[in-house]
């Protein structure tokens, strides 16, 4: 039998929120630290203190980072030593973490954050062999070569420890919400993806081709795939104005995995014309007035591939490589230019190391054998640009 709390104990309690899912908390005074009982998260607990107060509400998405990006942290969320429930909180039990994690937050305005998620498929018959080496070589190239914060990328692949970055369908969905949250002008916001994709019929009729695009997470089998309409919804509609957001998505079927408004058809001579993918004057795909781009493996009807044959050595998918390669061979390049530099290596690539990235991939390797790869990356936007003045810009 519970015990009933006093009123002055019932006073004494602070009311905060999950620093993931955001569920409400009640906090005992004596709590350092809280785990949420819905998603599991850790929480910490400041003493009380008006200006904290003030100070940990403007930065409610920055403090997240210390959840979930934090490098320090020696061992996944379960790992933390569980004190039992006390009184009738209720909503979730504290933890006394081994030992304080005390990490800088990132500036609130004009930061640099990134999700880029790595699914390899391990012990299927469709494994990929080169998407956990895709997000590690493009956490390099963004902390390294574009100045992102090493603390603002979030990395999810079937390699990670904590069990909230495995690349399962619902910790894609958190990590994307992540992403956006707080977005405000000045920031600069990358996703990452690679793994198989794969398409479905549309049932909203929004699509012209009658399809929408999907990602295909660890656990899509059993849990279902991620569609392009979510996808738009959740990491393009919040951008707001000032602020941009890239895709990089290296898999099948990705033309227009982000829904965006407006898709660059470009020939081999490198001519463009901008078509619009709006269906419905009903139907609005683009952001909150800021600038959303990404560019996608091939078109909506191609497939992807997993290949040695442009790094030489390690498999990569062939946008990831083709996309770093280009970006850091010249500097200052246009948006029009990158397409054309990744599609230009793409095509001088042989088959002859390449794999493709579906569970047909080797009926195709032998059909494609010693010809040239028909993959073409793609470029899509929330809105229309001259593609050779604009300068490409992370």
């Amino acid at each position: 039998m519970i015990a009933k709390t006093s009123k002055l104990e019932m006073a004494s309690r602070r009311d905060i929120r999950c620093s993931w899912c955001g569920v409400q908390l009640l906090v005992p005074p004596e709590a350092q630290a809280i785990r949420c009982a819905v998603c599991q998260a850790i929480t910490r607990v400041q003493s009380y203190d008006p200006l904290t107060q003030v100070r940990d509400s403007i930065n409610q998405a920055a403090t997240r980072i210390i959840n979930m990006v934090s490098s320090t942290m020696t061992g996944p969320v379960s790992s933390y030593p569980v004190a039992p429930a006390v009184g009738t909180c209720g909503y979730g039990y504290y933890v006394q973490p081994p030992r304080p994690v005390i990490l800088p937050l990132p500036s609130l305005h004009g930061r640099k954050r990134a999700v880029l998620c790595g699914v390899s498929y391990k012990g299927k018959s469709y494994r990929m062999k080169g998407s956990i080496n895709d997000v590690k070589c493009m956490r390099y190239f963004l902390v390294e070569k574009l100045g992102f914060p090493s603390d603002s990328i979030l990395m999810l692949t079937e390699d990670e420890i904590c069990p909230l970055r495995i690349p399962t369908k619902e910790n894609m969905r958190l990590a994307m919400r992540w992403l956006v949250q707080g977005c405000q002008p000045g920031d600069s916001l990358v996703f990452h993806f690679s793994g198989h994709g794969s398409k479905v019929p549309d049932n909203d009729k929004d699509e012209a081709d009658g399809f929408d695009e999907t990602l295909c997470p660890l656990d899509y089998e059993t849990e279902g795939m991620i569609i392009d309409d979510e996808i738009n919804d959740t990491i393009v509609r919040p951008i707001p104005k000032g602020a941009m957001l890239h895709a990089i998505i290296d898999s099948c079927y990705s033309g227009t995995i982000l829904d965006l408004p407006f898709v660059c058809k470009m020939n081999r001579e490198g001519y463009y014309i901008w078509e619009e993918q709006i269906c419905s004057s009903d139907t609005y795909k683009g952001t909150s007035g800021g600038l959303a781009l990404c560019f996608s493996a091939c078109n909506d009807n191609q497939t992807s591939v997993d290949t040695t044959a442009l790094s030489g050595n390690a498999s990569t998918g062939a946008l990831t490589y083709s996309f770093i390669q280009a970006v850091e061979n010249e500097p200052g390049l246009t948006y029009g230019r990158l397409l054309n530099a990744m599609r230009q290596a793409i095509r001088g690539a042989k088959t002859g190391g390449l794999r493709l990235s579906g569970p047909i991939a080797a009926l195709i390797n032998r059909a494609l054998f010693n010809t040239e790869l028909t993959q073409e990356p793609q470029l899509s936007s929330s809105e229309k640009f001259d593609i050779y003045s604009k300068q490409f810009l992370l």
